[in-house]
């Protein structure tokens, strides 16, 4: 049974793996083109780093909410 055990929970990993990137790259697009309306075509490199920017920012705001999330259910440490 340990086996199985085992296997269902690397399959329920590979699947939300699977379906983050899904998202991501939904995510991207949406991003990529939000900025797109505001740049005008042919920007280049400008419109790149831009946007890298803006991501960058973006992730870091979400992984810090989730650090702090993260710290609120875990409780006090011992």
């Amino acid at each position: 049974m340990e086996v199985k055990t085992t296997y269902l929970g690397t399959m329920i990993a590979l699947a939300t793996v699977a379906f983050g990137l899904l998202a991501a790259g939904a995510w991207n697009k949406f991003i990529a083109d939000l900025i797109g309306l505001f740049l005008k075509p042919g920007s280049g490199v400008w419109a790149e780093l831009i946007y890298a920017l803006i991501v960058t920012v973006i992730g870091i705001l979400v992984i810090q909410a989730l650090g702090r999330l993260s710290e609120r259910d875990v409780g006090p440490r011992i």
